[in-house]
């Protein structure tokens, strides 16, 4: 097959058929997210995961792996790998828990604040660049609307 017949083929995929559904909406958006929050986070060392891990170690000092683990979804030996990673970087300490020594308390570190807000300003840049054509009711109502479908899908719609 020549180039030109390659090409002509490639011409006439589409993907109009997959459209009307929003789980593909969704998708194609999530990619175009991620990319850009990839790109954002990781001249800071950070991924998604544990720049939200420091978010909610911030947000909850003293939390659980284990609560750490419920509050971004994510199975809790997964999340052991983010914990090592972060307590390696000097980002985030743990502490055995006094009444239950199988427990560890996670706070950030100093380092850790100073990062997580480093952080928190970029992603806030990001948001307002990749959103730039969005209202802010139309943010309110695609937040509305995500929170909605992930109500439905818990069972606590």
């Amino acid at each position: 097959m020549s180039g030109g017949e390659e090409t002509d083929t490639a011409k006439k995929v589409t993907d109009a058929a997959l459209r009307p559904f929003l789980g593909f909406n969704l998708r194609r958006a999530w990619n175009v997210i991620h990319a850009d929050l990839g790109a954002t986070l990781d001249p800071l060392g950070l991924r998604m995961i544990t720049f939200s891990a420091l978010v909610v170690i911030g947000d909850n000092p003293g939390l659980s792996q284990a609560q750490l683990a419920a509050a971004l979804s994510v199975e809790r030996p997964n999340l052991v790998a983010v914990t090592d990673e972060l307590t390696r970087r000097g980002l985030i300490s743990r502490e055995r828990v006094p009444s239950d020594r199988r427990t560890y308390a996670l706070r950030l570190t100093t380092a850790g604040a100073r990062l997580l807000a480093q952080a928190t300003e970029a992603v806030h840049a990001h948001e307002t660049s990749l959103y730039a054509g969005l209202t802010g009711d139309d943010r309110a109502h695609l937040l509305g609307a995500l929170a909605k479908i992930e109500a439905t899908g818990t069972g606590r719609s």
